[in-house]
């Protein structure tokens, strides 16, 4: 199985280190898991736990001698992150340098909030510049709702998962709605990309400004 983490060399020797006082090291591996939300970014859980409580769909791999696993349920949130040692106040610590972010959620939104008046522009921007420019790649914007000046927005067929969706949505997405309706200043994605079952691979995934 390919490593879900990375783990430096730091990070590893303060592993090491404070294995070396458990009981039973040898039975031990060290558990990495999400465990909550806080200011936009995934916290954590690092604890040493025993092997034998490995489940089917936990990722679990060797580094320096060490295991490390991670929860079947935490797996794609870290995937790709780092383990890295920090020196905050002359005490080294562990730090988890995590490319993945939560996907932002959405207000909840009556139905009404697309009926108003903005909502009717930034849809009719949707459908006149931006839906027929990405349905050469099989995707579709929708709009979720609006709150203030925030229009929120979930992709869907092609974009749904896309490695590009994050510069189709910062190139085209974004500007084409708040050039057009000035009261949106910001446009939220609120998509889940993670259950994304025919996201866009081809070529110029992501298209430039519609």
């Amino acid at each position: 199985m390919s490593e879900v983490i990375c783990v430096a060399p730091g990070a590893l020797e303060v592993v090491r280190e404070a294995l070396a006082k458990e009981q039973n090291a040898d039975d031990l591996a060290l558990w990495l898991e999400v465990n909550g939300i806080s200011n936009s970014s995934y916290t954590y859980d690092l604890w040493f736990g025993p092997t034998s409580a490995i489940a089917p769909g936990d990722a679990s791999q060797h580094c320096g001698g060490v295991l490390f696993v991670v929860p079947a349920q935490s797996v794609e949130r870290v995937r790709g992150a780092t383990l890295d040692a920090s020196d905050r106040g002359g005490e080294t610590g562990l730090v988890i340098l995590n490319p993945n972010t939560p996907r932002p959620v959405a207000p909840t939104f009556s139905g009404d909030e697309l009926t108003g008046p903005l909502a009717r522009r930034v849809l009719e921007v949707l459908e006149r510049d931006v839906n027929p420019v990405i349905a050469g790649h099989r995707g579709h914007v929708g709009l979720v709702g609006v709150e203030g000046s925030i229009a929120f927005v979930e992709m869907s067929g092609g974009c749904q998962g896309c490695g590009m969706a994050g510069a189709t949505l910062s190139q085209g997405i974004v500007i084409a709605i708040t050039d057009a309706v000035a009261e949106i200043r910001e446009v939220v994605d609120v998509t889940d990309h993670m259950s994304g079952a025919t996201p866009y691979f081809g070529p110029g995934a992501a298209p430039g400004p519609p």
